[in-house]
């Protein structure tokens, strides 16, 4: 995208809260995406081995109107756990849906495969979960932090050859829509930038090794990679959508994905997009999918260069 753009805190998008919580030794961790009143929102999963929660509710045929908080974590399927923690989180701060005198929060989540980073024991849980949420606040860190403390890149050769990432923030505002993503980027390919690898696959001699041209040279094998990959996005904005347009622009938000990381979406990653939208002011969505794609393509390079 060749026009400029103004850049803004994501927290500057009204009632969003962002908090981390890590185990530096092990290297995992996760990350609470929190909306006190509630967001519309929209997924699309495009990778082939997803770790996810509550995707379902998502679907414009099913009645939720709104979710609460999206959870990203570590620790492959059993860092979902980390979701039961902003469960508990939510619900001792009345945040959720209110039926009687119950409230019932909704959680949806993601996490990558980071086990073989750190250690393998080391998982996100529920209590991990908890303290994320409680320390959500308006100034999220970035770099290896929350769910990208264990992140990485370039696995396509193993890990010998990969590359450690983190968590990527980039937020804009234009003509009052405000539209920012939270990436955390643990690929099996190479992340580029301006046609140059930033972050991926190194070879015997420390030079990028190029995993779009290396993957090549197992267009006949019967396996094609290691299963340690995903990418996760969550969109936020604050722009009012129905459910439907919050999905197209999951959808449309994963070009985001394409334009920084190559290979992508391979059967071995579990890429997902989450689109939560907060409902203050009218935007196109034609015009806010362009916009969703490009902060999603800016935080994964932020991701990558992180430190």
């Amino acid at each position: 995208m060749s026009i400029d753009l103004k850049e803004i805190s994501i927290t500057d998008i009204d009632g969003i809260r962002i908090g981390h919580a890590q185990d530096s030794e092990g290297l995992t961790g996760c990350t609470a995406i929190i909306c006190d009143d509630g967001a519309m929102a929209g997924v699309e999963v495009r990778g082939g081995g997803p770790a996810s929660r509550e995707t379902e509710l998502l679907d414009p045929l099913k009645n939720c109107q709104a979710i609460h908080c999206v959870m990203f974590s570590g620790g492959s399927a059993f860092g979902l756990a980390a979701c039961d923690g902003a469960m508990e989180y939510l619900e001792e701060h009345g945040i959720g849906y209110k039926i009687r005198d119950l409230v019932v929060p909704l959680v949806c989540g993601g996490s990558i495969f980071d086990l073989t980073v750190g250690d393998p024991k080391a998982r996100p849980d529920k209590a991990m979960g908890y303290a994320a949420c409680a320390a959500a606040g308006k100034d999220p860190a970035t770099g290896k932090v929350g769910a990208g403390t264990g992140a990485s890149v370039g696995k396509l050769g193993g890990p010998a050859g990969a590359e450690r990432t983190g968590l990527g923030i980039y937020a804009c505002e234009k003509d009052g829509v405000k539209c920012g993503a939270v990436a955390v980027v643990n690929a099996l390919g190479d992340v580029i930038e301006n046609g140059k690898i930033i972050a991926g696959m190194r070879g015997e001699d420390g030079e990028y090794a190029d995993s779009s041209a290396r993957i090549l040279d197992l267009l006949t094998a019967e396996q094609t990679v290691n299963r340690e990959n995903t990418t996760l996005v969550c969109v936020v904005t604050n722009a009012k959508l129905t459910k439907d347009q919050a999905n197209k622009i999951a959808q449309v938000a994963h070009n985001g994905f394409a334009r920084a990381i190559e290979p992508v979406h391979t059967s071995m990653d579990g890429d997902l997009c989450y689109v939560m939208a907060t409902g203050e002011v009218h935007a196109n969505a034609d015009a806010l999918g362009s916009l969703a794609a490009e902060v999603t393509r800016r935080a994964i390079v932020a991701a990558a260069k992180s430190e």
